[in-house]
């Protein structure tokens, strides 16, 4: 379905403001140092809206249908910012594919922390609903806003285009007249005392959690031959501390103990964010 051009314009300065903010945190988080990161009103270009050239991420959120944010990045944006964040965790090794995939997690971090910030506006809670690889809808010469990313003297594009859900949704109004921040800072979202913050509503989110003792790599030949009584070496010594692992990421290690007659993991190390992006690639 075709977006009308006219829904896919000028955005409000705190949406932008606040896009930049999470876009830079996400950044900073990773690669370890804030990129100053500018933005400007900008058309599109059929060129820009071609999927060949450009790789578009769509986001929608769940306060309502129309409340979508599409994320474009030329492959030297996405091979700038990917490649920095795998070397930030010391991953020399990489192809295109790891480096994109790093460079959508970024966005996808960044996303997130945007429905955040549209929860503080509305005083309710909006995450991201769904998601896709598909370019803006809408034909040549719509709105949209170019995002400068700079690592100190390398500067490269990033561009957003933002469905215009906000006309018909009721945002606070004490938080939408706060003074505009500059955007080569790092902006941050208003402070509203009375409403929890965005980490507060992800506290109650479940995550899997498991613990590894070890691994081993079998040839199918001895897997086949597996019995009751079998023995599996694993690739770690008994006095080594093992993994606890949540949502298929390493965060931490420790010694098994017994709590009442059951196992539990006694932490001794917590991971840095370099080894966890390590673990996720």
């Amino acid at each position: 379905m075709t977006v009308p051009d006219s829904q896919v314009s000028t955005a409000p300065a705190w949406l932008v403001e606040d896009w930049v903010a999470q876009l830079t945190r996400a950044i900073e988080s990773m690669v370890g140092e804030a990129p100053k990161v500018t933005s400007a009103a900008h058309e599109l270009s059929a060129e820009e809206l071609e999927t060949d050239g450009i790789a578009w991420r769509e986001q929608v959120f769940s306060l309502n249908p129309d409340a979508q944010v599409w994320i474009g990045a030329a492959p030297q944006t996405w091979q700038e910012i990917g490649t920095r964040v795998l070397k930030s965790a010391g991953v020399e090794e990489q192809d295109n594919e790891t480096v994109r995939g790093t460079y959508f997690e970024i966005v996808s971090q960044a996303l997130s922390g945007l429905a955040g910030a549209i929860s503080e506006r509305v005083r309710q809670e909006v995450s991201p609903s769904s998601g896709r690889d598909a370019p803006p809808a809408v034909s040549a010469g719509a709105t949209g806003y170019q995002l400068d990313v700079a690592f100190g003297e390398t500067v490269v594009p990033l561009l957003a285009a933002f469905h215009t859900f906000w006309s018909s949704v009721s945002f606070d109004s004490a938080a939408e007249d706060q003074p505009k921040a500059d955007h080569a800072a790092i902006p941050k979202p208003p402070a509203v005392p009375s409403k929890p913050s965005t980490i507060d509503l992800l506290v109650d989110v479940e995550l899997p959690v498991s613990v590894s003792f070890g691994r081993a790599q079998l040839p199918l030949k001895d897997v086949i031959k597996l019995t009751t009584g079998s023995i599996v070496e694993l690739n770690r010594a008994v006095s080594e501390p093992v993994e606890v692992i949540v949502n298929n990421c390493v965060i931490a290690r420790g010694e098994v103990v017994v709590v009442e007659g059951n196992f539990g993991i006694r932490i001794k190390e917590v991971v840095s964010r370099q080894e966890r992006l390590r673990t996720l690639n």
